[in-house]
């Protein structure tokens, strides 16, 4: 099921549409079982890898993490790191385990990641992410992409992030995901960084009418598809939706096909999604993996339907108990039927 993370030569695959739609690259959350349950809920939206530092794929060959499915494409590798040569290399070894994008994270603001310059630290160094960006695409034919906020700290985002966006792109760099919030680097937790700053969403349509030849997307904050459609209808090129897809899948992914980008949805009703994963589940769990590894991604499958409660509580409490497995999820799969039956029956 998984490609190994060395001697796979696959050529460049086009993610410019796919990009009109993509799920945030987010730590412990959307890692390869993530990123199958999404890729069955749309065919179309891009996909991104947690964030994987360089240091772990050149010095610690940690080679397991680019482990994914063929079936996750269009997916794409997110990258930290600061030092160009090193990161070359890592971008060097993602495309060659066929991811088909290589993005560099300039937006994340953790204590972690600013101790090791990179992350959103390096809004500062806008002439570092472009030398960084440009020994990347000396070694890869897939694009390289970037992930930034509007600004650290007390810049001032009116006149740092086209700064940034000019000099990156004149490295070559067409294409960007901007979170539409500062980070502040000291004295707010990456959790609060995700919600305290304000929203600047004009500034980054402003982004888009001052660099019309770059491709840009919008992420922060947008909690729908309305919302996704409406900043794409204000002219950005793509949006990237985070927190609300993982928690809401359904309600993020289940209708994007149709909406974002006129194809026909795979599913017409969630329960078809958690069927069609079932032979995944019982891949990996032949495998030797356990059943929490992957129903953690599908808490919210339900969310706001009858049942969503119940769905929850079941894999909850059992995935993680011996010898957990299919069963669990069609029992769960059979409350929700339940539920929704006394839904329909109250509504007579």
């Amino acid at each position: 099921m998984m490609q190994k993370s060395k001697n796979i030569n696959v050529k460049a695959k086009p993610v410019t549409q796919a990009a009109r739609l993509s799920v945030a690259p987010m730590m412990d959350w959307t890692d390869r079982h993530c990123r199958f349950l999404h890729r069955l809920l749309s065919r179309e939206t891009l996909l991104y890898t947690e964030m994987v530092t360089s240091p772990a794929l050149v010095r610690g060959r940690a080679f397991h993490l680019l482990a994914h499915s063929p079936a996750e494409h269009p997916v794409a590798l997110q990258l930290g790191g600061s030092d160009p040569v090193e990161l070359a290399e890592a971008a060097r070894i993602g495309a060659a385990a066929g991811y088909d994008e290589i993005n560099l994270n300039v937006g994340c603001p953790s204590d972690r990641v600013q101790s090791g310059t990179f992350g959103a630290v390096l809004m500062r160094q806008p002439e570092l992410v472009a030398e960084c960006c440009a020994a990347m695409q000396a070694v890869v034919e897939v694009p390289v992409t970037v992930k930034c906020r509007i600004g650290v700290d007390d810049q001032e985002p009116k006149e740092v992030l086209p700064a940034f966006l000019e000099t990156v792109s004149g490295a070559g760099v067409s294409r960007f995901s901007i979170h539409a919030r500062k980070a502040w680097l000291k004295g707010l937790s990456p959790k609060e960084n995700r919600d305290i700053p304000p929203l600047d969403y004009p500034l980054v349509y402003e982004m888009k009418q001052n660099f019309q030849h770059l491709h840009l997307s919008l992420n922060g904050g947008v909690t729908s598809l309305k919302e996704a459609v409406a900043h794409l209808e204000m002219g950005m090129d793509g949006v990237m939706i985070g927190r609300s897809a993982y928690h809401q899948p359904w309600d993020i992914l289940g209708d994007a096909d149709a909406l974002i980008f006129a194809k026909q949805n795979p599913f017409a009703d969630p329960v078809e999604g958690v069927e069609a994963m079932l032979p995944y589940v019982e891949e990996h769990l032949s495998e030797g993996g356990k059943l929490g590894q992957i129903s953690k991604h599908m808490l919210g499958l339900f969310a706001g339907q009858p049942g969503a409660r119940l769905w929850r509580r079941v894999l909850s409490e059992g995935a993680h108990k011996e010898g957990a497995g299919v069963a669990l999820i069609k029992e769960a799969l059979d409350a929700v039927r339940v539920a929704r039956e006394g839904a329909l029956e109250a509504q007579k």
